[in-house]
């Protein structure tokens, strides 16, 4: 049992060292349009970007900073398999140019881009993320009518290239039942409102002090969500790797492409450390599974199936094949990280102790 992950330094605008087909999934959270940070990284790809900010043209600045964009998800839809899912984490930005504070609706830009390359959108997800600032208002604070409300959302746009995937083979069927979620979890995890904190991370070594990566939770639910076990996730804007840890935690295997080749480093030094904290994840699923199972038996409420697997009960019959294993390392082999992975007894793992905090609750 091995998973391969690549990384690939260059602009995702140019995925050619991918082949078509070849992704089954594609989880991403793009630089933002008009939120500053990303300005300079934006017209590095495009100079005239620099121009229509000085010059007061919010509007040109906006679309052709999607533009640059629209050839990234071009680029997802050449190398998606049919069947394939597309994610994108995206936040709608607020910016003040002339003296003038307005929105810039990064999501609709997108979602527009998307459907014209024939892309099919599903049910969205909006994620809610938390704050605890003090001062949520913004313009004329306690004065009408110039007060703006604070944006405390971004979204999780999902979308299928042309119709369902099949699984054709008895390969692919098995695989597919052994890629399966717990009853409890999908009834979190399908919801189209997730509630959980984002994260600022400082970091050295990168051309950014900081980086906008979405939370470790927020890639590892959409990967066990829309993706089977040794299936290859995409992430064209890997950044500090978040996407490729969930993959290497979820059994999947990944390609990672980045414009800025200084998060390299970084990446394998999370790699290839010790996979405790990334095996707690797996861990603590199945200890709040049983955490569940338990209560349901106290409310004497019926617990009808059997995972064979595991040795515990599950509630519903697609669960019964549902496996996890645990990574035993990850390595570099040429130009690749290799995940390698065991099955470990459940008395193992009951015996383990939560004290990790990437650990997902339920």
């Amino acid at each position: 049992m091995r998973t391969e992950h690549r990384w690939i330094s260059g602009s995702a605008t140019d995925m050619s060292g991918i082949d078509d087909a070849s992704v089954d999934l594609v989880v991403t959270s793009p630089p933002y349009p008009m939120i500053e940070m990303w300005d300079a990284m934006f017209a590095e790809q495009d100079s005239s970007i620099d121009g229509t900010l000085i010059e007061n043209q919010p509007e040109q600045a906006f679309e052709r900073m999607h533009r640059l964009l629209d050839s990234v998800w071009q680029e997802c839809f050449r190398v998606m398999r049919p069947g394939g899912i597309l994610c994108i984490n995206i936040g709608d930005a607020t910016r003040t140019i002339a003296k003038e504070f307005r929105l810039y609706p990064n999501h609709s830009r997108i979602l527009q881009s998307c459907l014209s390359l024939g892309l099919r959108n599903l049910p969205n997800i909006i994620w809610r993320k938390q704050t605890n600032a003090p001062n949520k208002f913004m313009g004329s604070g306690m004065l009408p009518a110039g007060a703006y409300v604070t944006l405390e959302h971004e979204y999780i746009l999902i979308f299928r290239k042309e119709g369902k995937r099949l699984f054709n083979s008895a390969e692919e069927r098995l695989r597919r039942t052994q890629s399966a979620f717990f009853w409890e979890e999908r009834n979190i995890w399908f919801s189209d409102v997730w509630d959980f904190k984002g994260i600022r991370q400082a970091f050295s070594g990168a051309r950014r002090d900081r980086s906008a990566a979405f939370p470790f939770e927020l890639a590892y639910r959409l990967i066990n969500m829309y993706s089977l076990r040794h299936d290859t996730v995409l992430d064209p804007f890997l950044g500090t790797g978040t996407t490729m840890l969930a993959a290497l935690s979820s059994e999947r295997n990944s390609i990672g492409i980045d414009i800025d080749a200084s998060f390299q480093l970084l990446l394998h030094d999370q790699m290839t450390r010790n996979p405790d904290s990334l095996n707690q994840v797996t861990g603590n699923r199945i200890r709040n599974h049983l955490t569940f199972i338990e209560g349901r038996k106290a409310e004497d409420k019926p617990v009808r199936y059997w995972n064979d697997f595991f040795g515990f009960p599950v509630m519903t019959m697609q669960e019964r094949e549902l496996q996890l294993h645990f990574l035993r390392e990850c390595t570099k082999e040429c130009s690749r990280w290799i995940g390698k992975y065991e099955r470990l007894p459940l008395a193992d793992i009951l015996a383990e102790r939560d004290s990790n905090q990437l650990a997902l609750s339920l």
